[in-house]
């Protein structure tokens, strides 16, 4: 029997996927002076239709870690899986690069490294296997850095994708963040080389969504296809058959409420001599 899976990008980093009853949200933020409109959040609607939920923070840098979270709890049984390096005040079971936690019969989470705070995902649910990077990347600025800075970096990214080498991933989440400049996208290429990910799903790119495109035109291969998913609450459609093949669909993109247009009821007297057609007279007018 095929799986299905719905695959929703919010903002930044931020995605979720639902599977029959499961819905797992990874990083979830809504930016900058809550950048994401209303009607693309999770909201309590969107929780009573789950009976698990599972909140994945990678760490507490603010474009990963949206507090909003914790409110879904009155809403939702919710189970947050969250970095050990967090500050001890926020709560959940807590993950360090190595450890493994099964969470039901249908999921399992094992943390790996990264070059910033906190740690990376990989969830396997329903027998589909998951990987949020988090902040895993070969940051490097490559315009300013110096050549022992670039080589460091280097040395202690492929330090950290070397353990995941081997795990067979069907998508992974991966940033792909162009204010690097040059080679900005020299991560998630060593990324699909050496671990060969099914999917890939850029992510971490600021809203340069032409940028996210064009990378995903010219780095797919045959062992890896790059879905760029650049629209706040866009969502991709998985569909596993009992051989494994997957089969990726494009679902529509959702519909904002409109704003109610502001009417402009006034009269305008510009075309008139004295800009008051009525000075003379007592007709009645109401001029707004």
């Amino acid at each position: 029997m095929s799986k299905k899976m719905t695959v929703t990008y919010y903002h930044h980093s931020g995605f979720s996927v639902a599977s029959d009853g499961v819905l797992l949200v990874f990083d979830y933020w809504t930016g900058k002076a809550k950048k994401l409109p209303d009607a693309l959040r999770i909201t309590p609607d969107v929780l009573a239709g789950f009976n698990e939920v599972y909140v994945f923070i990678s760490h507490d840098h603010v474009d990963h870690f949206d507090d909003v979270v914790y409110s879904w709890q009155q809403y939702a049984p919710v189970t947050y899986i969250i970095a050990d390096d967090m500050p001890a005040t926020v709560m959940g079971r807590r993950m360090g690069p190595g450890g493994t936690m099964e969470l039901s019969d249908r999921l399992t989470v094992k943390a790996y490294g990264s070059t910033d705070a906190g740690v990376s995902f990989l969830v396997r649910l329903d027998g589909v296997t998951f990987f949020h990077a988090g902040d895993l990347n070969f940051w490097h600025w490559r315009e300013v850095s110096t050549a022992r800075q670039i080589e460091m970096a280097d040395e202690d990214f492929r330090k950290e994708i070397t353990p995941i080498q081997g795990e067979e991933i069907d998508v992974a989440f991966f940033p792909v963040d162009p204010r690097m400049g040059m080679h900005f996208d020299a991560g998630a290429n060593y990324f699909m080389l050496s671990v060969k990910p099914r999917v890939l799903i850029p992510m971490h790119f600021w809203g340069r969504g032409d940028v996210i495109v064009e990378f995903a035109r010219r780095s797919r291969s045959r062992e890896t296809e790059i879905v760029a998913m650049t629209t706040q609450g866009q969502s991709v459609g998985l569909e596993i058959d009992d051989d494994g093949f997957m089969t990726i669909n494009m679902l529509p993109l959702p519909v904002l409420p409109q704003e109610p247009a502001e009417t402009d009821n006034r009269v305008s007297l510009d075309g008139y001599e004295g800009a008051d057609p009525f000075h003379e007279t007592d007709l009645p007018i109401d001029m707004e």
